[in-house]
């Protein structure tokens, strides 16, 4: 995997600034690819996947209900399929976290309607009988499902992402930089983490100020904790008004790779990132490519507000 580990850069020369960091980050995206790649092939990765396969990837309304009902949720299940598919089990007294669950059974072709529905309709069609109609989405109903948190068992496997190196005067930077950003910045120490697995989120201030506000959780790296700054402000500059569930593995190829860009630039390694988008990108890793522009575009805000900070 490439590695990332090499001192920082600088563009002093005004006049060929904008097309040598061009130039500069589309290599280093070029080396994220190739990272991703190894990443996606390697046996670490691959578990990773597998068990992550096992979850169901929720519409945007259930993902509103289970922030909701558990704030700090992450990985969602079934009691059962905690049970069969991971080896764990709910913990005694936990509370369920209700969702929608769609109702697949046989449906009328003309009136969508199942059978019993059906015949109380006063749909007439005949045709075919019943036991013959293709299965159909026909409604919703309430589900129980549980977070790991609620959970006691057989740990899932983690990836190492985090990225190391000198980062003690990027994390204030970062946070002094916050304004000409046009977000809030804010590290939360451990004890009053609200977000369970997630190290950072980006929301916003209230419902009458829409005003992004990142927020990380604190940790001794530093190195980390500003990467998970930067990826969280990329959110907020690429993705805040966006709210559409399906894409969100896009969304975070985007955010991530800008905060691959942005902590290289200040000599970090973040070599972790190809894990990263290897665990929550399931197509080719060309898709960075294909964002290049919004990617490269941002990384530079970032990096301008920082060293003009």
């Amino acid at each position: 995997m490439a590695t990332t580990s090499d001192s920082s850069v600088s563009f002093d020369q005004t006049d060929t600034r904008s097309d040598e960091m061009n130039s500069t980050i589309e290599q280093w995206i070029d080396d994220l690819v190739a990272g991703v790649d190894d990443a996606q092939a390697s046996e670490e990765a691959q578990e990773w996947l597998d068990v992550q396969s096992r979850f169901h990837d929720y519409s945007y309304r259930n993902t509103l209900l289970i922030k909701r009902q558990c704030p700090e949720a992450s990985r969602v299940a079934g009691y059962r399929t905690w049970q069969e598919e991971f080896d764990r089990h709910v913990t005694e007294g936990e509370s369920a976290i209700w969702i929608w669950a769609p109702i697949i059974t046989k449906q009328c072709p003309e009136c969508e309607n199942s059978p019993s529905y059906h015949e109380d309709s006063d749909c007439e069609y005949d045709e075919t009988p019943p036991e013959e109609w293709s299965k159909g989405l026909v409604g919703f109903k309430p589900t129980a499902v549980f977070d790991i948190s609620q959970t006691e068992g057989e740990p899932l496997p983690e990836l190492e992402t985090e990225a190391t190196g000198d980062a003690e005067d990027l994390v204030p930077a970062l946070t002094d930089a916050a304004d000409d950003l046009g977000v809030t910045v804010r590290i939360v120490d451990g004890a009053e983490w609200e977000h369970g697995d997630a190290k950072g989120v980006c929301t916003q201030r209230s419902v009458h100020d829409l005003m992004p506000v990142v927020k990380a959780k604190a940790r001794p790296n530093k190195a980390d904790l500003a990467v998970t700054l930067i990826h969280e402000c990329a959110h907020a500059l690429l993705h805040f008004d966006v709210d559409d569930g399906a894409e969100r593995s896009k969304r975070e190829v985007e955010a991530e790779a800008v905060a691959y860009i942005v902590g290289r630039y200040f000599g970090l390694d973040t070599s972790g990132s190809a894990f990263y988008l290897a665990a929550w990108h399931d197509d080719d890793p060309e898709v960075i490519q294909d964002r290049l522009g919004r990617i490269s575009s941002t990384a530079q805000k970032i990096i301008g507000a920082i060293d003009e900070g």
